[in-house]
């Protein structure tokens, strides 16, 4: 497993060229890519949500699409749609590819995005492919949705409903950086700027291969039950949500515990491993009811508290 490490410790080494800080965000976003899934990514403007994402993209040889979410945005805007060709005098329809058809789609601030729109984007998360008219395209895969948001600015945005939230595995936090990393950005952004050239790290066909072993990555039973009775807790806590968490969140921290112990260069989960995950996995599963907003928790407080009482 060292010499998995070896390559993730690269990918992050490239990535600080580029990205000052934000260690955790770029962790949480390629262990989403290793479980092959979906991740949302929340913070204030300016904290390099999408400069992490394009980074990523860019060191692992994969096609990058954006699409820049607004309300006037129409789902054939990202599925793609027919053209009329003309062929010597002869006209047909052709399908032209709309920004879906590629490995990393960033859809910026997604909830701005009409609930139309947004549902455009379930199919292609959850079943790799695109239906257009009566035909039925497939993504050429590894494909990944990382989208973004804005959680303070909510004039003119359309949040998204739980049944979208839940396609992706992790919603992960960007967080202001701390008062060394942001002098550094400074230095870095204030001066002549010099161009990293970014090189491929990883291979499309080498990430797929990683994915099959972050499956094979052993769990002991103890720290598996350990993670379904965290998940079964959520739906005990009346005092403090309305909705607990399905067996997908089950399942999602168990796959994130494993593609976290292949990251850190680890051949087993540990239980480090399943609480780190806890959090980007359930903070958008759980809804809190009014007893705990009444008393200013976060979703991550109700987290904190779960994984205090379940400790075995």
């Amino acid at each position: 497993m060292k010499n998995y490490k070896s390559v993730f410790d690269t990918i992050f080494s490239e990535m600080n060229h580029v990205v000052v800080g934000q260690q955790d965000v770029m962790e949480q976003t390629i262990a989403a890519m290793l479980c092959d899934s979906n991740a949302l990514l929340e913070g204030y403007p300016g904290l390099a949500k999408t400069l992490i994402v394009k980074t990523l993209s860019s060191l692992m040889d994969l096609k990058f699409s954006r699409i820049q979410s607004t309300p006037d945005l129409m789902p054939s805007d990202i599925t793609g749609t027919y053209i009329i060709e003309d062929h010597g005098g002869k006209r047909e329809f052709k399908f032209q590819q709309g920004p879906l058809f590629a490995n990393i789609v960033l859809a910026d601030e997604i909830n701005r995005a009409t609930p139309k729109t947004q549902s455009a984007l379930l199919e292609a998360m959850q079943e790799k492919q695109v239906t257009v008219g009566n035909t039925t395209f497939k993504l050429d895969l590894p494909f990944f949705v990382l989208a973004t948001q804005n959680p303070i600015e909510q004039e003119g945005t359309y949040p998204l409903p739980e049944a979208q939230a839940d396609r992706f595995l992790l919603k992960i936090k960007t967080d202001y950086p701390n008062y060394e990393d942001e002098v550094k950005i400074v230095d870095k952004y204030s001066a002549e700027l010099t161009e990293h050239r970014l090189k491929p790290i990883l291979e499309k066909k080498n990430l797929i291969i990683l994915q099959g072993i972050t499956r094979q990555i052993p769990i002991a039973n103890d720290l598996k039950r350990r993670a379904v009775k965290i998940v079964t807790e959520t739906r005990k806590r009346k005092d403090l949500m309305e909705y607990g968490a399905s067996p997908r969140a089950s399942i999602g921290i168990i796959m994130a515990a494993k593609a976290r112990a292949l990251i850190r260069g680890r051949n087993h989960v540990a239980t480090e491993d399943i609480e780190s995950m806890a959090y980007p996995v359930l903070r958008h599963r759980i809804i809190l009811n009014f007893e705990a907003e009444r008393k200013g928790m976060s979703a991550d407080d109700v987290v904190k508290e779960i994984l205090t009482k379940v400790k075995e």
